[in-house]
C-alpha cells in the first residue's frame, strides 16, 4: 500500500501502471482503500480492480479476466472483432462470422434492435455489408 501511496504523488507512474494492464485484482481489504489512495483514475478508464475472495484460486480468476471481454458501448457504438485469417475455408470464416454476430446479439439487452448495420471487412479490401 505504501508503493501505491508514493505512486499516487507521481502522476507519470500513475497513468503509466493504468495504462500499462489491461485488468487489476485485489483481496477484499485491499479493494476498499485503493479509491482513496489511486483517485478515480482506475475507475474512469473502465480498470476498477476486480474483487479475488480468499477460497478463489487465483489462476482461474486471470484466466477468467483473460477470456472476458468488456464492450462499452456508449463511448462508442462500434464493436470490430477479428472473424479469420487468410489461411481458412469459406465453411470456416462463415461459421466464425454466425457464431460472432449470434454470441454478441445474444448479448445486447434488445437483442436485434441494438443492430444498425454489420459489416465484413478484410484487412486492406472494402467492407461489405451483411445486415
Amino acid at each position: 500500500m505504501d508503493d501505491l501511496r508514493r505512486m499516487n504523488k507521481d502522476k507519470k507512474k500513475k497513468k503509466k501502471l493504468e495504462h500499462r494492464y489491461h485488468a487489476f485484482l485485489a483481496s477484499d481489504n485491499v479493494i476498499r482503500q485503493i479509491p482513496r489512495i489511486l483517485g478515480p483514475g482506475l475507475g474512469r478508464m473502465g480498470k476498477f480492480p476486480t474483487l479475488v475472495t480468499h477460497t478463489e484460486l487465483l489462476r482461474d480468476k486471470i484466466e477468467q479476466m483473460k477470456t472476458t471481454i468488456r464492450v462499452h458501448l456508449k463511448k462508442s457504438p462500434f464493436i470490430n472483432v477479428p472473424v479469420g485469417h487468410v489461411n481458412m475455408t469459406e465453411e470456416q470464416l462463415i461459421s466464425n462470422i454466425s457464431m460472432t454476430i449470434n454470441c454478441i446479439v445474444a448479448l445486447l439487452r434488445k437483442h436485434w434492435q441494438h443492430v444498425r448495420k454489420v459489416f465484413i471487412k478484410s484487412t486492406m479490401g472494402p467492407s461489405h455489408r451483411l445486415y
